[in-house]
């Protein structure tokens, strides 16, 4: 053996104490990464069911939305009826008021005149017709 092939042998050794040396660190980034994509492949499968739900979802919400919509206007239009009825009402009121208030309050001051007359010439209270 000559020195030449001894400083072989030790480049060799030393080669394959270097590939051992490095394989442990090869080997768990290699599982690492096994997992990592096993990982991303399950995220990927539950993730479809859940979007596919969430986009039912989404169309559920949309379709209340829109039916929130319609009764917000049907209030609409009844809000406003509801102001027209008040206002005729007031109207109405006010015309009984103009209208008859007057003659009724006439009718009443001359009948407690005429109950009042007759209870001056008799001396005896007038009794009410129930």
């Amino acid at each position: 053996m000559s020195l030449g092939s001894i400083a072989a042998l030790i480049a060799a050794i030393a080669a394959v104490a270097l590939v051992a040396f490095l394989a442990v660190p090869l080997l768990k980034l290699g599982r690492v990464l096994e997992e990592t994509r096993l990982l991303v492949r399950d995220v990927g499968h539950n993730s479809v069911p859940i979007l596919v739900e969430l986009r039912g979802t989404v169309t559920e919400t949309n379709n209340e939305i829109a039916k929130l919509s319609l009764v917000t206007e049907d209030l609409s239009k009844v809000s406003t009826n509801a102001t027209v009825v008040a206002e005729q009402a007031a109207q109405m009121s006010q015309l009984f008021a103009a209208t008859l208030g007057g003659p009724l309050v006439k009718t009443a001051a001359f009948s407690y005149g005429v109950r009042n007359a007759l209870k001056g010439k008799s001396g005896k209270p007038v009794k009410r017709a129930k």
